[in-house]
């Protein structure tokens, strides 16, 4: 999909859910910006009592100043304790906005198809849910309270300019004038850096996650030095855009600084010439000055909020544009769900292609009979681990159809689907949590009774309870203070408390010794037994028991048959097979 443009205004949905808290917060800021306004003309009005209590020669009317500390006292009370309370407010606004932001990025991960992970780096992908979604959060945090507040304390000040001397408040407009001018320019400039440090970030944090992920592999064949220069070379442009990103917006506030002080010293010496002339009163000099003042504050704090401002923009385009990404979307007329299958598989003039110009499974048709086991062979890249994508519906065949029970799995809901499958993957998945939690992991309210059993048709019980802490032990996030063999022996466990209809081994065998693997092909027989199996393997000695294997080549069944009569038919299996055994002759 192509990146679009989102802007702020995409924001407003989730904020609007909150709008008690935002428009008592924006009463609060108004109050706060009349009481800052108010101050400066009680301040001047003190400064006008002294000044001609002093100039007539006579005594200080401290009644009256008192009277105008009180006054002032009041103002600054109120105003602070209105600071606080729509900080308050408008942090618990924002805060639970950006909860509601982040479960929709969480909920759209899952309803994204396969494909798209499979295009897009995985550490970009999390960089749009936690750090474009955090420079967000920061941005409104920092900005939306502060440029209401600069908008209102900006009115309200050129107002009391007004009120005090029109003239003089004409002059100092030209204040704003070249600051909006300033702030236009730089912002043009800056934005489209914001934008690469953003798209910078997220490719960085994808090398980091790819590194550290084959962090054992870069050492093994020595490619340390190359994986530095890739994190290099992307670091030094996340640092250049970042650079040019925040010299270019730093440079708004200083010039719209200067332009103040310019303005300061034309009316000083103006006011000056008022005063002497008996046009305005010395202490509304002192307040016009205390204006430009509130002016140039709120022209400065949008200014440093310009880089914030500038980088969650860009944070909103990456976030939005992810959540307007295609969903895997489930057709309106599907049967319903099947609670009960045999799990026959039928494989119907299949074509499948990732892309339009390239077909990699060509008319692809076998059929398998309800609790056998099927065995898929053929050298990587054949598509061996694609056809078992089309039958849980990750992808849809381009041509064809896939049936289970005679009905085409696209009339099927995907998760109705996906429910009567079991997959042991070659990559096996536990997270941070004691054992029992991970083999429960596909069955809620699954009881300790049922875990244990499903443990011991895993051939795992026995050692999870030589562990310390048994079923109740804690793996940790890498779930690396167990054996690869153990883990795959508790994702067994896991797919029979679930008690598939149909399971898919994937490779299931092959990063284990030998003595594991022997313990492993044991669980496997027991949670394949009644069941359609799929088993993708390398390892052509751990399939010789199929009903039926199927040898792939360019995405075509070249063969299919027993193990016996394919080694009969002395065509391509048996060339694998010879070829497998020749090698692990050699190796001994």
């Amino acid at each position: 999909m192509k990146k679009k443009d989102i802007g702020i205004k995409c924001l407003i949905p989730y904020l609007k859910k909150y709008k008690v808290k935002i428009i008592l917060a924006v009463i609060l800021i108004i109050l706060y910006a009349f009481l800052v306004a108010l101050s400066p003309t009680f301040e001047g009005k003190i400064t006008t009592q002294l000044f001609s209590d002093v100039t007539a020669k006579r005594s200080v009317n401290f009644a009256r100043i008192n009277q105008i500390i009180i006054i002032l006292v009041c103002i600054y009370v109120g105003g602070t304790l209105s600071n606080f309370a729509y900080q308050f407010l408008i942090t618990d606004a924002i805060q639970d906005s950006m909860v509601d932001l982040r479960k929709e990025v969480q909920s759209k991960i899952a309803k994204l198809p396969i494909a798209y992970f499979d295009k897009n780096s995985l550490g970009d992908i999390l960089s749009r849910a936690s750090n474009d979604v955090d420079t967000i959060s920061n941005a409104l945090q920092q900005s939306f309270a502060k440029i209401l507040n600069a908008v209102l304390g900006l009115s309200l000040a050129i107002f009391m300019m007004f009120k005090i001397q029109s003239f003089m408040a004409i002059v100092s407009l030209a204040i704003i004038v070249f600051s909006a001018i300033i702030s236009k320019i730089i912002t043009k400039k800056s934005q489209p850096l914001f934008q690469k440090q953003q798209d910078s970030l997220g490719r960085l944090n994808g090398i980091v996650q790819e590194k550290f992920t084959g962090f054992n592999e870069i050492k093994l064949f020595g490619k340390q030095e190359a994986a530095i220069d890739e994190f290099r070379n992307v670091n030094g442009e996340l640092c250049e855009s970042g650079f040019k990103a925040q010299f270019i917006s730093g440079l708004m506030n200083p010039l719209v600084a200067f332009v103040t002080y310019i303005g300061i010293g034309v009316v000083v010496i103006w006011g000056a010439f008022y005063v002497i002339a008996g046009v305005i009163k010395v202490g509304q000099l002192q307040a016009f000055i205390r204006y430009i003042w509130q002016v140039n504050q709120p022209m400065s704090q949008i200014t440093q909020l310009a880089g914030t401002i500038q980088s969650s923009i860009a944070a909103v385009n990456r976030v939005f544009n992810f959540l307007n990404e295609e969903e895997e979307i489930e057709e309106v007329e599907t049967v319903k769900e099947q609670r009960d299958i045999i799990g026959s598989v039928s494989f119907e003039n299949v074509k499948f292609s990732y892309t339009e110009d390239k077909l990699l499974i060509h008319d692809l048709n076998f059929k398998v009979k309800s609790g056998q086991m099927v065995a898929i062979v053929g050298p990587t890249g054949v598509g061996k681990t694609t056809l078992i994508n089309l039958l849980m519906r990750f992808y849809d065949v381009t041509g064809g159809s896939i049936k289970i029970d005679g009905v085409d799995i696209r009339q099927i809901k995907r998760d109705d689907l996906r429910a009567k499958f079991g997959m042991v993957l070659q990559d096996t998945w536990l997270f941070n949590g004691t054992i029992k939690e991970n083999i429960a992991y596909g069955k809620e309210n699954a009881s300790e009774e049922e875990i244990i059993r499903a443990a011991k048709v895993a051939n795992v019980h026995h050692f999870i309870t030589t562990l310390p802490g048994g079923y109740n032990m804690i793996l940790n996030e890498e779930a690396n203070n167990i054996s690869q063999g153990e883990k795959q022996l508790l994702t067994i466990a896991r797919s029979v408390l679930c008690n598939p209809p149909i399971l898919i081994l994937d490779e299931a065998t092959s990063s284990v010794d030998t003595r594991l693997e022997q313990k492993l092909q044991n669980a496997m027989r027991n949670i394949m037994e009644g069941r359609t199996s799929f088993v993708i393997a390398h390892r052509l000695s751990t399939i010789k028991n199929a009903d039926l294997i199927l040898v792939m080549s360019d995405g075509n069944i070249v063969e299919q048959g027993t193990h016996e009569e394919l080694l009969a038919k002395k065509g391509y299996y048996e060339q694998l097979y010879n070829a497998q055994f020749a090698m692990q002759d050699a190796a001994l």
